[in-house]
Formats: C-alpha cells, sequence, structure tokens
C-alpha cells in the first residue's frame, strides 16, 4: 500500500515566522490595560491638583492650566508606551532600531517642543503688553536653540544617530544647491541679528522707511512686520530694513510741530505773531520747554509767510498739529488779519480792446 503520509514542511517567509502578536497572552493584556487606565487616572488627578494650586500660587508663569495638559498628556503617552513594552510590541525591529526607540524619540520630541513653546510665550508675556526686540529675539532664538537640540537627541533616542554622518555626506551636495538659494534667508537672519544689538526701533513704535509708514507690529528673525497707516499688512525682510534709513516718529519723547501759514502784506506782522503766540500758550500739550518759535520764514508771491516751530509729546505729535492749524485759523480770523488766497495780476503791453453787443 502506497504510503500516503506527506512528509513535506511549509516553510514562512522570513519575517512571518513569528507573529507580532503571537506572544500576547490575556495576562499581559489585561495587564497593559491596567497600566493603560492607571495612568490616565493618575493624570487627571494631578491635571486636577496643578489646575486647583494655579488659582492660589503666585508661580502662574508655570503652574496653570497649560503645564496641567502638558502634564497629562505626558502621563497618557508615558502609559500607551508602557502598554505597548507589556504586550511586547515596542521590542519589534524596524531597520536598524525598534518600535520602542522611535516611540520615546517621538514623545521626547513633542514634550519639548511645547515646553519651549510654552517658554517662549513666557518671556514674552513677562515683558509686558509692548515687549521690546531684544525680548522677542532672546524668546525666539532660545526656542529655535531647544528644538533644534531636542531634534538631535530625539534622533539619537531613535537609534538612527549612527546614520546621520552617511546621510549627511550623501546630501552635501544638495546642500551645496540649497545653500546658493538660500542665501537670502540667512542674510534676512543675520541681519535680524544686527538689529537686534543696533535696537533702531521696538513694537508698537510708529515708523517711517522709505515710501512705507506705519506702526511696527513684529519683530521676526526673518522679516519685520509692520500696520500701515490705512490698516494694510506691510512685511519687509530684515534685510531690506537693516539697509534702508529708518525714521522712527517715536524714537524721542518730544517731536517738533513744523506748520508755515501766510497772512496778507497789508496785515501787522508783529501783532499776528503775537496772536499765534497767545494761541500757542492755551494749548496743553505744546511743550514750554523747548519755547516755541514764530518768525517770517520768506515773502511769498501772495503773502508773508510765518513759520511755527513748536514741540509736543511724540504719541500725541499728530492731535497736537492738526488742533494747531485749526486754533491758529481761527484766532488769526477773530483778530482781522487776513490769510490771503493766491492772486494773479496779468499786464498785457497794449490796452485791450473790448466789444460790447448789446441784447436784441
Amino acid at each position: 500500500m502506497a504510503n500516503l503520509t506527506d512528509n513535506t514542511t511549509t516553510t514562512l517567509p522570513t519575517g512571518l515566522e513569528k507573529p507580532i502578536l503571537a506572544g500576547i497572552t490575556l495576562e499581559t493584556a489585561i495587564k497593559a490595560v491596567v497600566i493603560l487606565v492607571a495612568m490616565i487616572i493618575l493624570g487627571r488627578t494631578l491635571r486636577k491638583i496643578i489646575i486647583r494650586e494655579s488659582k492660589e500660587t503666585s508661580l502662574t508663569w508655570i503652574i496653570n492650566e497649560d503645564t496641567a495638559d502638558i502634564v497629562f498628556r505626558m502621563f497618557v503617552l508615558g502609559g500607551i508606551t508602557w502598554s505597548l513594552f507589556e504586550i511586547g510590541l515596542m521590542a519589534y525591529p524596524i531597520l536598524r532600531t525598534t518600535v520602542g526607540n522611535i516611540t520615546f524619540a517621538v514623545g521626547f520630541f513633542y514634550f519639548a517642543y511645547l515646553i519651549a513653546r510654552k517658554s517662549k510665550d513666557y518671556f514674552i508675556m513677562s515683558a509686558g503688553r509692548r515687549p521690546s526686540p531684544d525680548v522677542q529675539i532672546k524668546a525666539k532664538i532660545f526656542y529655535y536653540t531647544f528644538i533644534t537640540v531636542a531634534f538631535f537627541l530625539s534622533l539619537n533616542f531613535a537609534g538612527v544617530s549612527t546614520q546621520l554622518s552617511a546621510l549627511l555626506a550623501a546630501a552635501g551636495i544638495t546642500g551645496i544647491v540649497l545653500g546658493f538659494s538660500a542665501q537670502t534667508v540667512v542674510s534676512n537672519f543675520i541681519s535680524g541679528l544686527f538689529m537686534y544689538f543696533d535696537k533702531p526701533l521696538n513694537i508698537g513704535d510708529p515708523v517711517k522707511i522709505g515710501e512705507l509708514g506705519g506702526v511696527v507690529e513684529d519683530i521676526r528673525i526673518l522679516s519685520t512686520r509692520i500696520r500701515a497707516w490705512d490698516g494694510t499688512l506691510i512685511r519687509i525682510p530684515n534685510e531690506k530694513l537693516f539697509n534702508s534709513n529708518i525714521i522712527n516718529l517715536q524714537g524721542y519723547p518730544a517731536r517738533r510741530v513744523d506748520v508755515r501759514i501766510g497772512i496778507a502784506y497789508s496785515a501787522d506782522i508783529e501783532k499776528a505773531i503775537e496772536v499765534i503766540r497767545e494761541t500757542l500758550d492755551k494749548m496743553p500739550l505744546v511743550l514750554a520747554e523747548p519755547e516755541p518759535l514764530i518768525f517770517v520764514e520768506d515773502l511769498g508771491d501772495n503773502a508773508v509767510i510765518l513759520s511755527i516751530r513748536a514741540w509736543a509729546p511724540s504719541e500725541k505729535w499728530f492731535n497736537v498739529k492738526t488742533e494747531l492749524i485749526s486754533k491758529v485759523k481761527k484766532a488769526l480770523d477773530e483778530a482781522g488779519i487776513e490769510i490771503p488766497f493766491p492772486q494773479r495780476v496779468n499786464w498785457f503791453a497794449e490796452p485791450l480792446r473790448i466789444k460790447l453787443e448789446k441784447e436784441t
């Protein structure tokens, strides 16, 4: 009788001899679930404690709801990692590393990012409502430095740091090409650092840069944002800004108001100057020191040009100028001093002959 027994064996493909979930038992599964639930409960408890303490402490910059959320996320991620470790998934190999190494590296970088962002926001908020550019730049330099260090540490934790040298060598040519294309970015970054030391403007300052003007809204590593007088947003690269003539309209506490006004040739100049001086004395925002100046600047075609130079607080400059023009005009009218409009006298070489026609 023929032997019907099949002695052939079936060989599984490489990597499938032992399925990933083959080592999971009911005990390990229950243990993993208990660990995850316990970490979530512990995280929620600590979150409530931190929120309650934030209402009774002066260290609100670190003990607040944001910190409570970060702590809660750390416990949840830690519980997930621990649970996966218990069921054996964390030891599963991927390329030359493991799932556990990659998970820990991702978690480390994520929480480093949260801490760096929170620290940057604290530095800026602690400087008040109008933080100076040095505070902004310090906070951003700290943020990017912290993120960069955390990134390379994460690569090391993930077990891929040994491959970095080969990767960087392979990307060398690409780096050279990108270097030429990124030279503008580098130039803007360096210009931003130079502006940090030069300090030509602060956030909230009204400025004029070439034909552009507005209020500084933000100073970043690569560019500066200005809110124009009409409410539009202007983004100026730091390289262009650093090489431009920057006029800071509030760089000093006082700023001069210049107004030119013409009076009729028949008017009394001394009386006009006295009327203008009395008007300025009644304006509380016109500074007594430096003393306002009023003098004859020019003899125009149609009027005697008087120049008014008065000093006012920089932040009130526009209001003072508009009020000054209005009140000086009113005071001269009340004093009977004429402000003439342009006139032109035409002379002809020969007398004009005019023909009149009667209406029919």
